[in-house]
């Protein structure tokens, strides 16, 4: 039912998430179930042929460096996993997930004032790395404490990270918003539009596609088209044509 939700409200791909809190005992990392076995069936997204895109996501919370051990091992089951997200709880561990740890996402508490700053260096290496940072919208919609909270860490983020975050829903189905509605919402966190339609949709893809490089070892490449400046069509205009044109 949530996969159909997801389609209903606009999305074309869902992550599957198994989430692990090394606080609590006996947490083990387990193999991702196959979507296929789960979904037979999913629904075709609007205007296109393609069905829509079931991932499988990993989301490991760390509130001591002992616990990032289990993500620079070799774990098979690790590796099954379409996305591998870190919470950090420490500012220790954030530097930590942003300049060492081998992951597609970083999560971002805003649900209480932060304990520590973000500081311009590990983000910048996260960027530089590949890695996106992830906001947890759902709160920003509960109550008025929890969203002075959020919009106040989120705009924190933004001053650093240039952009490169993402989104996620906690709670389905009664506080999923659709991609035109959480990308209104970056707006309030400090993000332009194309940043905020960006944080639903482009960066969304270059995480998955980090994944799939992570999984591999080896590279992914795709193209986006770049649009064409006015002063770089002036430039390639012959000096022959200039001149006719301009007498």
């Amino acid at each position: 039912d949530k996969i159909f939700l997801c389609f209903s409200v606009g999305y074309s791909a869902v992550a599957l998430n198994h989430v692990i809190d090394f606080k609590e005992k006996k947490q083990e990392i387990i193999k991702p179930v196959s979507p296929s076995e789960l979904f037979p069936s999913l629904p075709i997204v609007q205007g296109t042929s393609k069905r829509i895109k079931v991932l499988t996501r990993l989301t490991l919370v760390v509130s001591d460096p002992s616990h990032c051990n289990l993500l620079r091992s070799t774990s098979a089951n690790i590796r099954l996993y379409d996305i591998i997200a870190v919470f950090p709880k420490t500012e220790k561990l954030f530097h930590i997930a942003c300049t060492t740890l081998d992951v597609d996402l970083v999560c971002i508490n805003v649900t209480e004032k932060l304990p520590f700053y973000f500081r311009r260096p590990p983000v910048n290496m996260a960027i530089d790395r590949g890695i996106y940072f992830e906001l947890l919208y759902t709160p920003a919609i509960k109550d008025s404490t929890l969203r002075r909270y959020t919009i106040s860490n989120a705009i924190s983020l933004m001053q650093i990270c240039k952009g490169k975050v993402s989104s996620q829903s906690e709670n389905m189905p009664l506080e999923l918003r659709g991609p035109y509605d959480v990308a209104n919402l970056g707006l309030l966190f400090g993000l332009s539009e194309s940043e905020a339609k960006a944080a639903v949709s482009t960066n969304c893809r270059a995480t998955v596609l980090h994944g799939e490089t992570r999984k591999s070892a080896c590279g992914v490449v795709y193209t986006v088209k770049k649009p064409r400046k006015v002063e770089e069509e002036e430039t390639t205009v012959p000096a022959c044509k200039k001149a006719k044109t301009q007498a």
